[in-house]
């Protein structure tokens, strides 16, 4: 059968080059329904409310605040060694078409624990429409997709066996989702450690939540606690965050001042 050969675009390369990075990882996963009926109650009364990719961003940087094992990477060099990182960085999946071309690219986010949901949504965003020259992310990622095969090799190699380039090429944890595309349980592959999926809102008011990490880091029964931990952040400090959002953009009442 005679088919047509064609180039990978740089886009399809870089994914190529993430899931080479990704093969040696030993990923486990859970997941879980987490019930969120205070946070649809609180999003829905708000006019332009964040996206769910920078509540999972926030919800799930403030557990790691608390939980230092999800600041932790797996790093080889000089030695195979854990390396907590001081702060949580996120990477976020953004789906885009470039060039006729459906393609994701990673948008990555510093300490979003210490950030308003509205300047995380709006990185997202900005991610999703801005052209690739005006989201630093991207340009340092397309650059080194450039390289010739040995520099790219080197230069993934370095990002992915330091443990402080670790956090800045791969952050601490990444959250990647289809719901938007009707939903469905995603098990992502990234080099990890930690991997955030969520599907789309059930009519009980339930939303499904995977999280994959590497079991080099930690094991499942943290996890486990960590999956209920982030079931009460998302109905408490998120919640609270969307509604006091709401209450600022409502019009103050004018009181007439008698003369």
């Amino acid at each position: 059968m005679r088919g047509t050969p064609k180039d990978i675009s740089l886009r399809r390369r870089l994914i190529c080059d993430l899931m080479r990075a990704s093969m040696d990882v030993p990923f486990v996963s859970l997941s879980r329904p987490l019930q969120i009926r205070p946070l649809l109650e609180a999003r829905a009364g708000a006019m332009a409310p964040a996206g769910w990719a920078a509540m999972f961003v926030k919800a799930f940087a403030l557990v790691a605040k608390d939980e230092p094992i999800l600041r932790t990477v797996y790093a080889k060099w000089p030695w195979p060694a854990l390396y907590e990182l001081p702060k949580s960085v996120a990477l976020i999946a953004i789906a885009r078409v470039e060039d006729g071309e459906e393609c994701v690219m990673p948008q990555r986010i510093a300490a979003p624990e210490a950030l308003p949901l509205g300047e995380i949504d709006a990185q997202i965003r900005h991610a999703k429409s801005a052209p690739i020259e005006d989201v630093p992310m991207f340009r340092k990622i397309m650059r080194a997709t450039r390289l010739p095969l040995p520099l790219r090799r080197l230069s993934w190699a370095v990002g992915l066996n330091f443990g402080r380039q670790r956090g800045n090429w791969f952050g601490s944890f990444a959250v990647s989702s289809v719901a938007a595309y009707g939903g469905g349980e995603l098990h992502a592959i990234t080099p990890g450690p930690f991997i955030v999926s969520y599907g789309a809102v059930e009519p009980d008011q339930t939303i499904h939540v995977v999280i994959r990490w590497d079991h080099r880091v930690t094991d499942a029964a943290p996890i486990a606690r960590v999956l209920t931990r982030l079931e009460q952040v998302l109905n408490t400090e998120i919640a609270t965050e969307l509604r006091a959002a709401r209450q600022a953009a409502e019009p103050k009442p004018i009181r007439a001042v008698r003369t």
